[in-house]
C-alpha cells in the first residue's frame, strides 16, 4: 500500500505530465483554400471598409466646389471640413460620416449632399493585419477586401533567412474569443504550394517565429 507521501508526489509528476503535454500541443492548422468564406474561419463575409486615423478622404458637396475638400483623419479620428470642425470620422464608414457631414452643413446650405471616398486608407488600428516575428519588414497592414495570406507576406517584404514558416500561427478573434491557427508559409513561399494560401481577417495577427538550428 503506497504511502500518503508518495501518492501525493504520482499525483503531482502526472499533472505536470499533463501541463507539459498541453503545453505542447501545436495549434490546429487554418483552413487551406482561399475559396472557402471568411465566415467559415470565423469572421464577417463581407467586412464594411471603417475609416481610421490616418485615412485620407475625399468630401465632395454636390453644387459647391468651395466645400468639397481632400481631408486627413487626425490622430485623434476628427476631421476639419469648411464650416465643418471637429467632426468624428474614425469608426464610421464613408457613408455614415457623409450623411453626418450633411447633418452639420445643413445649418449653413440649403439641402447639402455629401459624397465622401477613401482616397488613401490606413484603417482602425484593431482592423489591421499586424505581423511581427521573422518578417523582413514586421509592421501592421492595412486590411483590404479578400486579403490572403501571401499579400500579406508580400508587404512586409517576405520572410527572413531565420524563419520557421511552417511553424507560423495566426491569431484571430473568433466570437469572441482569441483563437489561434497554424500557417504554412515554407509552403506557400519557398515550395510554391498555392494550397497554403488562407483568407486574412481585420485584426489578424500574424506571429512568424525563428528557426531553431
Amino acid at each position: 500500500m503506497l504511502s500518503k507521501g508518495y501518492k501525493n508526489i504520482t499525483y503531482m509528476f502526472i499533472a505536470l505530465g499533463v501541463l507539459i503535454a498541453a503545453g505542447c500541443s501545436s495549434p490546429p492548422e487554418m483552413a487551406t483554400s482561399v475559396s472557402r468564406s471568411p465566415a467559415s474561419v470565423g469572421g464577417p463575409s463581407s467586412p464594411m471598409y471603417v475609416i481610421g486615423p490616418g485615412d485620407t478622404l475625399n468630401v465632395f458637396v454636390w453644387g459647391d466646389s468651395e466645400l468639397s475638400t481632400d481631408v486627413v483623419v487626425r490622430p485623434d479620428g476628427l476631421i476639419t471640413t469648411p464650416l465643418v470642425e471637429d467632426l468624428p470620422a474614425s469608426g464610421q464608414t464613408p457613408t455614415e460620416l457623409a450623411r453626418n457631414l450633411e447633418q452639420r452643413l445643413s445649418r449653413f446650405v440649403k439641402n447639402p449632399q455629401v459624397t465622401v471616398s477613401v482616397r488613401e486608407f490606413v484603417g482602425r488600428y484593431t482592423e489591421q493585419v499586424r505581423v511581427v516575428g521573422q518578417a523582413s519588414q514586421p509592421q501592421s497592414v492595412p486590411y483590404r477586401e479578400g486579403m490572403t495570406l501571401l499579400d500579406v507576406i508580400i508587404a512586409v517584404g517576405g520572410l527572413t533567412e531565420f524563419a520557421a514558416g511552417n511553424k507560423a500561427t495566426v491569431v484571430r478573434q473568433v466570437n469572441g474569443k482569441t483563437t489561434q491557427y497554424r500557417v504554412r508559409l515554407d509552403d506557400l513561399i519557398r515550395d510554391g504550394d498555392i494550397s497554403a494560401n488562407v483568407r486574412m481577417l481585420p485584426g489578424d495577427v500574424l506571429i512568424i517565429p525563428e528557426t531553431w538550428f
